[in-house]
């Protein structure tokens, strides 16, 4: 069903039930903020991509952190459904900000848990691959969404991302990049173990070959 939203541009991918800090300062955005509160609106944020809009998300105001005496604000939002856009309007009727005629994407709650404790897994060794500490997580309760802008996929491969409907396949994607990265990041940390060995004296495990024949 096709149906109007009010649109915020950003050169940016959020998914959905990610927390998205703004600073909100320009007067369109401050009428927008201004109608979400009084009216009880949600807005979509638009991923302008490689001078393209075609798809982005929906998103609620949660809170108004911050106001300031200029009119602009520090806002907190949460990500809603992913939607599709059929046109695009730089001016929503009488109202200062962008609206879109949009098309919500359905979504396919269809993964399994293997995939799940796969995610987990393999996130757990792209952080301890980077030397980074991982927050505490059950893997039950991840979604393919859980580490997404943590995990080094292009703003493109994002965008990708949030076009795919169905959990499952949208797992096979991130899992499939996770198994190319992780091992290329390792052999990177190797490669530098190399470089700072490079001068120094080398000292190998002895060798047993006694019984060897070729």
């Amino acid at each position: 069903m096709i149906q109007t939203l009010a649109m915020f541009p950003l050169e940016m991918v959020v998914f959905p039930q990610e927390k998205l800090a703004l600073h909100i300062f320009e007067d369109r955005y401050q009428q927008l903020i201004a109608d979400c509160e009084h009216e009880d609106i949600t807005f979509g944020i638009s991923a302008y991509i490689d001078k393209k809009m075609r798809y982005g998300t929906q998103v609620r105001l949660s809170r108004v952190v911050n106001r300031y005496d200029t009119g602009a604000s520090d806002i907190v939002c949460e990500g809603m459904r992913v939607f599709k856009i059929h046109n695009f309007k730089s001016k929503l009727n009488d109202r200062l900000y962008a609206g879109a005629d949009i098309e919500f994407l359905p979504n396919r709650d269809d993964a399994t848990s293997a995939q799940r404790h796969r995610f987990f897994r393999l996130v757990n060794e792209l952080y301890k691959a980077l030397d980074v500490a991982m927050p505490p997580t059950e893997p039950e309760l991840l979604t393919s969404y859980s580490f997404a802008h943590k995990v080094g996929l292009s703003l493109q491969q994002e965008l990708k991302l949030i076009q795919i409907t169905s959990e499952a396949e949208r797992f096979t994607f991130i899992n499939g990049h996770l198994s190319v990265t992780v091992p290329l990041i390792n052999q990177i940390n190797r490669t530098k173990e190399l470089i700072q060995m490079n001068g120094h004296f080398k000292n190998f495990d002895p060798l047993d070959f006694a019984e060897y024949k070729l």
